[in-house]
């Protein structure tokens, strides 16, 4: 499958670009996935799956011994032991005693989906065990990110003895002392980089504790929430709780551990594509009145996929922490009523709506502020009144178009504070800069992951943070590379594109983060039809030099290079990248490509 250009040069230089693309339409640079032959051809032949299958395995690191596992994941295989990360036990002796002694109970989660996955989860547990609690979602605008001691207070004075902290809470210093003082017992569940102090509380469960040695840093936060009920689950089973009542089956609540994990955008590997392989299964029961109703909102009459869950109900889900009410999320994941559920997709569909018109503004916007135009290490995008749900989105968005961390910071009128949200590369830590700035003394509160963080900046430190973070993240940018590139896993003929490929390739799903979806290249392929459908797709027909033909859509183009190229090629052969997927209609199934790039050979 390897064709000329897609040779590596000298060790010291870069890979050679492959069928020597070094600028796409797109204006990616394209590079063919690193490959250990042998492996590739030993996982084929031991697990009787195609080359191409094979090389796709191998160019994902996977190898003979990990092979099976990794085509069929278990929980049985890849779960942890909740008790080997710090704190745990003593979290889950708290919970069960407070559940088995009718003790209020209260879950503060974050406003995002891992938030509100987790926050669900945690309150389907305990009601299923007989326990009570409630959900608390602060307010994105009037309180912001984590814990804070009025609301807090506010959860004990209603009854909570015990408040556990879902996706947030590593940071919270402060708040939690004020409560702890004022008898509150909180329990910290995260996955955020954690700083060598911990917050006072009972029990802080974050596998990115300093002085955690898991292996398990890659875990959403509704993961780390998962490991919690079943090692609550199994104290109250050696409490003899289950007695006299039915222990719950936890494999239930996997469609909200996979909903988090897919939208957290963590690694879709190791236990986290157990989880989510497992969740989907769970989802396609539609048994969760909420997350059948968001798939009868959002048009989802098929099984579900990990694309479903992060581009169709995982922004649903968002949009009330965006832009509407910060708790309907978590409302719509736990109640059981249909009709409610109902109701309340509407109106996330209606916001989700709402947000998009809103994000594609501030986009706008943000591209015509940017602070330094062409950027420096660190894309810095800042307005005034920008709504802050969406600067995430925005920064992911600048991040995707200069192949560089984004900040995106959105400026109070009347204050002059701003609230800023990052997106990172792969290869640079936005989260540990970020609170190495607020060490610093440049920014009033900060926090994050890998890949994503928050942040609040005054203006007089506006230049000294930007400074900063330049000058940390410059180096890694470099050795990230800074150019766009686009990874693929080797060419295919239109001919060899076919369904017997397809389903082959659909057994390395889910896909994501940590598991990209193959992407093969059409080589020297002729359109032979282009047109537009609907408000900017285009939609095409390629044939192969060797025969065969393939059709293929490119969404969202019309108005980009690449859709022009695909409705001006004219015969002329181009190379056209993308992802192969089965197309069904009128009863008829047939190969189609999903294209995303092309590069034109005239």
């Amino acid at each position: 499958m390897t064709l000329p250009g897609a040779e590596k040069t000298d060790a010291m230089t870069e890979p050679a670009a492959y069928l020597n693309v070094d600028q796409s339409a797109e204006g990616q640079r394209w590079l063919l996935r690193d490959t250990d032959e042998r492996t590739a051809l030993a996982l084929s032949q031991r697990l009787d799956i195609p080359d191409a299958v094979g090389r796709v395995m191998a160019s994902r690191g996977i190898g003979l011994d990990d092979g099976a596992s990794f085509l069929a994941p278990t929980l049985r295989e890849l779960l942890p032991d909740p008790s080997h990360l710090n704190d745990m036990d003593v979290a889950a002796e708290r919970l069960a005693a407070a559940i088995m002694q009718d003790e209020g109970l209260a879950v503060f989660g974050d406003y995002d989906v891992d938030g509100a996955t987790s926050s669900a989860l945690f309150k389907r547990f305990v009601e299923s065990v007989g326990g009570r609690c409630r959900i608390y979602i602060p307010d994105r605008l009037r309180e912001g990110y984590g814990p804070n001691a009025p609301a807090l207070l506010e959860l004990a004075e209603g009854g909570a003895s015990v408040v556990v902290t879902v996706d947030c809470g590593t940071a919270a210093h402060e708040p939690l002392a004020v409560v702890r003082d004022a008898g509150l017992d909180v329990i910290v569940v995260d996955h955020h980089t954690a700083e060598a102090q911990l917050p006072p509380a009972v029990a802080v469960i974050n596998p990115n504790r300093l002085d955690d040695d898991s292996e398990h840093g890659q875990m959403a936060a509704v993961g780390v929430a998962f490991l919690l009920i079943v090692a609550v689950n199994r104290t109250l089973r050696e409490a003899g709780w289950y007695k006299d009542r039915p222990e719950p089956d936890l494999t239930q609540f996997l469609d909200l551990v996979a909903l988090g994990t897919v939208c957290d955008v963590v690694p879709l590997t190791g236990v986290n594509r157990a989880l989510v392989t497992q969740g989907l299964k769970v989802i396609g029961r539609r048994r969760n009145a909420g997350l059948r109703a968001l798939a009868d909102v959002s048009g989802v009459s098929e099984m579900p996929e990990a694309y479903h869950l992060g581009f169709v109900f995982g922004p649903r889900v968002n949009a009330g922490g965006r832009v509407g009410a910060s708790d309907l999320g978590a409302q719509l994941l736990t109640t059981d009523d249909p009709a409610e559920a109902n109701k309340l997709a509407q109106r996330l569909d209606t916001f989700n709506s709402e947000r998009r018109e809103i994000e594609a503004q501030v986009l706008a916007e943000a591209l015509d502020s940017l602070i330094d135009n062409p950027p420096g290490a660190v894309v810095f995008a800042l307005g005034e009144g920008w709504h802050p749900g969406v600067i995430g989105i925005v920064a992911s968005r600048l991040k995707e178009r200069y192949n560089r961390p984004a900040c995106v910071i959105a400026v109070d009128k009347e204050t002059g504070l701003g609230t800023g949200s990052g997106r990172s590369v792969t290869g640079v830590d936005l989260g540990a800069g970020i609170i190495a700035a607020r060490q610093a003394g440049l920014l009033e509160r900060g926090g994050g992951h890998r890949m994503a963080a928050g942040f609040t900046v005054t203006a007089d430190q506006l230049t000294a943070f930007r400074a900063f973070m330049d000058e940390r993240v410059a180096e890694r940018v470099e050795e990230a590379g800074i150019v766009p590139t686009l990874r693929l896993d080797g060419a295919v003929t239109a001919m060899g594109a076919n369904l017997e490929l397809i389903e082959a390739l659909e057994c390395l799903g889910p896909f994501g983060s940590g598991n990209p979806e193959p992407r093969f290249v059409i080589p020297a392929a002729r359109i032979t039809f282009a047109d537009v459908v609907g408000k900017d797709h285009v939609r095409c027909t390629f044939e192969s030099p060797e025969g065969g033909t393939l059709k293929g859509i490119c969404f969202r183009c019309v108005d980009r290079p690449i859709g022009k190229v695909l409705l001006t090629a004219e015969g002329r052969p181009v190379h056209v990248a993308g992802r192969l997927r089965a197309n069904s209609w009128q009863g008829r199934t047939s190969a189609q490509l999903f294209v995303d790039d092309a590069a034109p050979l005239w």
